[in-house]
């Protein structure tokens, strides 16, 4: 089974780390945008544009599935992607309220999600956890983390000093934190720090495979995992920090 992934960076490559910890995919064909880089702060029809043109890469390929790993994509240029593909196209929000609600079923706990601009917007979390009967959610933009991690910045005063802008003004540790970028991952160490390994992380990367293995069929597994990696911009850059990220 062959899996395209789409990020507007090189954050969907915390996704990838999960595909192949778990053995999910024969192929796993990697884009990013990394020229458009952040998408976050991009308005909804340039999004959607930029979405609709990365489907357009894959069809190149034939793959089998197409998981758009970008938070800000799957708020808003979701529907856009299924209707123009011709196989399954996967966003990442579903995902991660599946894995919240599986983490933490009482719908009393705090929730903070974190996002960029766009995605905290579109307060696309907020509605469905909402459904679900959550009550005590709040969200902040956390833009800057997105350069940060593009720069490769994963520990550090720099880290350090964006986090404690973002968080000083919190009234409590919230019981769970919605990573909702998948940059976030990246830097996922210093945020458990920050909260001092009190608050439940929930990331993109196990939330896909979680909500994969509800609903396909995946029977086989896949010990070596071929791997292809295309970017828009600098794609060593891009395979560079494949390389260290997963491990390669």
């Amino acid at each position: 089974m062959r899996v395209g992934v789409f990020d507007s960076g090189v954050g969907g490559l915390s996704v990838v780390k999960s595909l192949l910890e778990h053995k999910l995919f024969e192929e796993i064909i990697y884009f990013g945008d990394t020229a458009r880089v952040p998408y976050g702060v991009k308005d909804k029809n340039t999004i959607i544009r930029y979405s609709l043109e990365a489907l357009e890469f894959f069809k190149n390929f034939e793959i089998d599935l197409l998981i758009t790993a970008c938070n800000t994509v799957s708020a808003y240029a979701l529907d856009e992607m299924r209707e123009h593909s011709d196989c399954d196209v996967i966003g990442v929000v579903d995902p991660g309220v599946l894995a919240l609600k599986n983490a933490i079923p009482s719908t009393e706990a705090n929730i903070l999600i974190l996002g960029t601009k766009a995605t905290v917007k579109s307060r696309a979390y907020e509605k469905k956890l909402h459904e679900l009967g959550y009550k005590n959610l709040s969200a902040i933009a956390t833009s800057l983390l997105v350069p940060i991690v593009e720069e490769g910045l994963y520990e550090g005063e720099v880290l350090q000093s964006t986090l404690r802008h973002y968080f000083r003004d919190l009234d409590k540790t919230p019981d769970a934190i919605i990573l909702g970028c998948t940059h976030f991952p990246l830097v996922a160490r210093a945020i458990d720090n920050y909260f001092e390994g009190k608050s439940s992380l929930i990331h993109s990367g196990e939330a896909i495979v979680e909500y994969l293995e509800s609903h396909y069929d995946f029977t086989k597994r896949f010990e070596d995992t071929s791997l292809k990696f295309f970017a828009s911009e600098n794609p060593e850059g891009l395979r560079r920090v494949a390389k260290e990220w997963l491990s390669l």
